[in-house]
């Protein structure tokens, strides 16, 4: 049985088939890629605002730390609450600010704020938010900071705890422990312990 041979229209005929599947390929990949494209872009525009307002926020926040953080040192520092040290008994010369330095074993100190005179040295921690953990981690640091600061190692340290607002009872946790409590409250700052309250010297 013989078989009848492709005449050239025949074969011109699928050449021109298979050139317009070509072509409709074409068309189709490149509508694809386009609209991926277009995916590629719309997630990167979204991305982009999604990053610029997430900015936008850290800086806000950041903002509102720093004043709250400065209002606090601010009133922590003014006169009237140093008399408030004073006042307790004891007196207090002059006051230093972001004490750093580094540690004899390694690593670094910060003290936000120290009030001293020629034989006690109140040390302050400022925390916007204060929880039990802050007031562990500022034992430990005052256990050590006669020998991160020999400077000190003849005066009788004290401890006080500065704050805008308080979580977990750390409030009490602060005078249990001996120390200062210290609330910030607008423009100023009034010591929370009872009138009775003896203050632990290291």
């Amino acid at each position: 049985m013989s078989t009848a041979q492709p005449t050239l229209d025949d074969v011109w005929r699928l050449f021109q088939e298979t050139d317009r599947k070509f072509q409709d390929t074409e068309r189709l990949l490149k509508e694809q890629s386009q609209q991926t494209d277009r995916k590629f872009q719309d997630t990167e525009r979204l991305l982009k605002e999604q990053s610029q307002a997430t900015e936008k926020k850290i800086n806000a926040l950041e903002k509102l730390f720093t004043s709250q953080w400065g209002k606090l040192m601010e009133s922590l520092v003014e006169g009237d609450r140093v008399n408030l040290l004073i006042q307790r008994g004891i007196p207090i010369a002059d006051t230093t600010t972001r004490l750093k330095g580094k540690q004899p074993g390694g690593g670094n100190y910060e003290f936000d704020l120290i009030a001293h005179n020629d034989e006690a040295v109140v040390v302050v921690e400022v925390k916007t938010t204060l929880r039990p953990d802050d007031v562990k981690n500022f034992l430990d640091k005052l256990d050590h900071l006669k020998a991160w600061i020999p400077r000190y190692a003849q005066n009788r340290i004290y401890g006080a705890m500065a704050w805008l607002t308080a979580d977990a009872g750390a409030e009490a946790m602060v005078e249990n422990r001996g120390l200062f409590s210290i609330r910030a409250t607008g423009d100023s700052a009034s010591i929370q312990n009872d009138p009775a309250f003896a203050p632990r010297a290291w």
